[in-house]
């Protein structure tokens, strides 16, 4: 005879069997994941211009080879390596946390003008103090020269940082809802925009062909030193994020539920919004610009995995190294001698995804 006790213990058990067959899937995805991150790493280490072969690579990796060889693994490569790993998972972790914090699936690290921002800071520092009109004029020589890429970095951090708390620092004052940050967002980067525009007005043919080539998404123009910063600062911001990822979850449900399940969500908002645009500044601060990073590999990891941030987190962080890393591979082995601007790649393997983000959405609606 079935009663109502064994019913409710069959459940249970099928509710807990369930529950233990999504932990081996997430954590089996989160593997392979990392996996994959570690196999990419090793092909983007062994693809360039200088055409060595695997036994070359290997060599020089084992400090074997030649002086030039070893220079070019060692001082060229695995910076490059390290740099897209890195700033993939900042990228990648700062647009899930805005996605989510804002309600909008198609947020991104650009939607509060920090790529807009660095922007102008990189081209203040190029075109005014390194390599502008009022410095250089059009001599290549002395541009060369005067030009300090660490200065440059800075000053587009400053800038970048700046904004962050501009936009952040409005949204208190009216309200911090996610409708206000984005407009505010929008509002600030086409300022920034707008005095970028200006600025090249005025610049030489030599400051505006550096300021331009600076936005490019570069991973060449890494170094050890630049790796550890930002791996420090994306380090630092996904242990943050993790320890918060209940919060998030509960953010999820809605502002009433998590305010019914203790979160301060206004302090939350403010924190980690604030928290992903400086990981998403020192990033582009020393890179230059990386688009759709922050919205192809939140959405990937949400679809493989779900919402739940415990997961998302960690998925987002190595997809994003993934599809950085994939991008560098192909930006090298496509440039003929010369590597492709990395964000040309990531914005070509965006702008589809981007577009099918669109039209999925306008169809739930129908």
């Amino acid at each position: 005879m079935i009663t109502e006790y064994s019913i409710s213990v069959m459940l249970n058990k099928h509710f807990s069997d369930d529950i233990e067959r999504i932990k081996r899937r997430n954590a089996l995805v989160i593997t392979a994941l990392f996996i994959g991150v570690i196999v990419l790493a090793f092909v983007c280490l062994f693809v360039g211009s200088s055409r060595m072969s695997l036994a070359d690579c290997f060599a020089a990796l084992a400090k074997r080879g030649t002086a030039s060889q070893v220079r070019i693994i060692w001082n060229i490569r695995i910076p490059r390596v390290l740099a897209a790993i890195i700033a993939g998972a900042g990228l990648s972790v700062s647009g899930l946390i805005m996605q989510t914090n804002l309600n909008n699936p198609m947020a991104s690290p650009s939607t509060l003008g920090v790529s807009n921002a660095a922007v102008f800071g990189a081209n203040l520092s190029i075109i005014v103090f390194a390599g502008g009109f009022l410095s250089t004029g059009n001599n290549l020589t002395s541009y060369t020269v005067g030009m300090n890429p660490f200065a440059t970095s800075l000053i587009a951090f400053i800038f970048s940082a700046f904004s962050n708390l501009l936009v952040l620092g409005l949204c208190r004052v009216r309200a911090f809802h996610p409708g206000v940050v984005v407009l505010a967002g929008i509002a600030i980067g086409s300022v920034w925009t707008a005095a970028t525009t200006i600025l090249q007005f005025y610049a030489t043919d030599v400051g505006l062909s550096a300021a331009v080539v600076w936005t490019f998404g570069d991973l060449g123009r890494a170094t050890y030193r630049t790796d550890l910063i930002m791996a420090v600062v994306v380090a630092v911001g996904l242990v943050f994020f993790a320890f918060m990822s209940w919060k998030f979850n509960a953010l999820l449900s809605g502002d009433s539920t998590a305010k019914s399940m203790g979160v301060a969500v206004d302090r939350l908002r403010f924190v980690s919004m604030l928290c992903a645009s400086l990981i998403t500044a020192v990033c582009v601060s020393f890179l230059g610009i990386i688009g759709f990073v922050g919205i192809i590999c939140p959405h990937v990891s949400k679809k493989l995995l779900g919402q739940d941030h415990r997961v998302s987190l960690p998925a987002s962080a190595l997809s994003g190294s993934i599809l950085l890393l994939l991008a560098d591979t192909v930006s090298r082995s496509m440039g003929g001698g010369s590597a492709l601007p990395v964000g040309a790649i990531t914005s070509l393997l965006g702008a589809p995804f981007f577009l099918a983000i669109i039209f999925s959405r306008k169809g739930e609606h129908d």
